[in-house]
């Protein structure tokens, strides 16, 4: 089976990438859990709920339950072909935090701006 959509983190213009940080920070079982749920996406673009849902402008998120009982969320765009991780981060609320979209937006803008 092949990938329909490759996989890129986003950079910064320092060459941070903030996905990978994150999910460094994280356990290794959390890290191989959204790991999974990212390359089910991969190889199965475009793909729905409840694995992934489009944000609106482009963006989309993949749905991540751990086993710790927490809710893990990757925000993702589709640019150049590739889905560019953009924000990674633990749902606290149930709903998506303002600032976490205003990020991915801005990272988004800056994506492709920088093209």
């Amino acid at each position: 089976m092949n990938k329909k959509i490759s996989v890129r983190f986003y950079r910064t213009q320092t060459g941070n990438e903030p996905v990978r940080n994150w999910l460094k920070s994280l356990s290794k079982e959390e890290r191989f859990t959204i790991g999974t749920s990212i390359k089910i996406v991969e190889y199965g673009w475009p793909i729905g709920m409840p694995t992934c849902r489009s944000l609106g402008n482009g963006l989309f998120e993949v749905r991540i339950n751990l086993s710790t009982n927490r809710i893990a969320r990757v925000i993702f765009c589709v640019f150049d072909n590739s889905m560019i991780l953009l924000h990674g981060f633990i749902k606290k609320t149930a709903k998506t935090p303002k600032s976490a979209l205003d990020l991915a937006k801005d990272r988004k803008k800056q994506l492709e701006t920088n093209d």
